[in-house]
């Protein structure tokens, strides 16, 4: 078989995000998959499209990777369901508010469109929120997207350009050959692992599932108008033992509710668990009361791909790895839809030695094995 410039392992959103950027360039890409496309990680996501602060690294890739999608909107099919909704981070009391103005200042300081809004200035925006809560910053350039449709847009596109996709399960990558279940062998100048949390082609990656439900309602036009998240959702984020749950609930273009959000460590069964669901949807019952009166139509888990300093590893595998065609797309947990198409431009820019619009350094994987950075995380 003819080689590869490029072997892409993973069809979720990040690798087919990959494969368009490479196919662009007019390489000879082939995607494998060894399960459904944008079935695993980025099927358990809830499409946002979202500007995070929780650190300057993580600020620049999200903000980044917002642009690149703004910039393709009007490529984008109906499917896609790209809309800037644009996102309200609710604050529940005056501690809260206190971190809203915090983190207007952060989003001013990096050019990033942000307003505070008042408790009545809340209320006339979301009419829904229960009353009494203090405030929100308002991030108006944040979108959503349907995450399937989204990373199946990336790989039509990648297919339309030439690339080849392989539906088999790989069974080892290293220099330069990939050998799948089937018997092929197939062969590339570069092997991408974007494989979410499926890391046993490469079992020194330091990469941990989290688990999450995520619950979407029947068709309710009006009902909801902004993406929501409580303040308390990084303290929640940031937890990496026991279960934990906050308030996250996104309008879907269909009038559909996508609720969220729950993280559980140490839990691989992919069954829904009623008492972390309860929780869930009490927490979200506690700030939009009306949910109790609408109608559940489905209820799902997945798995979130988790690095221990909560960036992803994006670059050549170095460190884990002495195989020097090996290169990392992966560990991005609640973030692969924002920053699909910023981590692919980003992963290009490496290959070609050609300066990338940010500072790429943050999300090395080789960072990970620096003992200082260790100790601290």
């Amino acid at each position: 078989m003819k080689p590869f410039d490029i072997l892409i392992v993973g069809a979720g959103i990040v690798g087919s995000a990959v494969a368009r950027e490479c196919a662009l360039l007019g390489w000879r890409v082939g995607v494998i998959e060894g399960g459904t496309p944008a079935g695993g990680a980025t099927a358990a996501g809830m499409g946002h499209v979202v500007v995070m602060d929780d650190s300057p690294a993580q600020l620049a890739l999200t903000a980044f990777s917002r642009s690149l999608w703004q910039r393709d909107s009007e490529k984008l099919p109906k499917s896609v369901e790209f809309e800037n909704r644009g996102t309200i981070w609710v604050a529940a009391d005056e501690e809260e508010m206190a971190e809203v103005h915090l983190r207007h200042k952060v989003y001013e300081e990096a050019g990033i469109e942000a307003r505070v809004l008042t408790a009545a200035e809340l209320a006339d925006k979301e009419p829904n929120l229960r009353r009494g809560l203090t405030g929100g910053l308002l991030v108006p350039g944040d979108g959503v997207v349907y995450p399937p449709a989204a990373a199946g847009f990336y790989l039509a596109e990648a297919r339309r350009l030439g690339a080849q996709v392989f539906l088999a399960r790989a069974m080892s990558a290293s220099q330069g050959q990939v050998l799948l279940r089937d018997g092929v062998n197939l062969v590339a100048e570069r092997i991408v692992l974007a494989v979410g949390t499926e890391c046993d082609l490469l079992p020194s990656l330091p990469i941990q599932k989290r688990k999450g439900h995520l619950v979407v309602t029947d068709r309710y036009p009006g009902f909801l108008h902004h993406q929501l998240v409580e303040l308390g959702y990084l303290k929640s984020a940031h937890k990496v033992t026991g279960d934990s749950v906050a308030f996250n609930i996104q309008p879907r273009q269909t009038g559909q509710l996508l609720l969220g959000s729950s993280r559980q460590y140490g839990n691989e069964g992919p069954e829904v668990e009623a008492e972390i669901l309860r929780r869930m949807i009490d927490r979200a019952h506690g700030y939009m009361p009306g949910l109790e009166q609408l109608s559940v139509l489905r209820v799902w888990t997945g798995f979130r791909a988790a690095t221990a300093d909560k960036l992803p590893l994006i670059g050549p595998a170095a460190g884990f790895s002495e195989d020097r065609s090996l290169w990392l797309a992966a560990g991005f947990e609640g973030l692969g839809i924002t920053n699909a198409p910023g981590a692919a431009r980003l992963l290009m820019d490496a290959m070609l030695g050609r300066e990338s619009a940010i500072d790429a350094s943050p999300y090395l994987p080789a960072r990970l094995m620096e003992p200082a950075r260790l100790a601290h995380v």
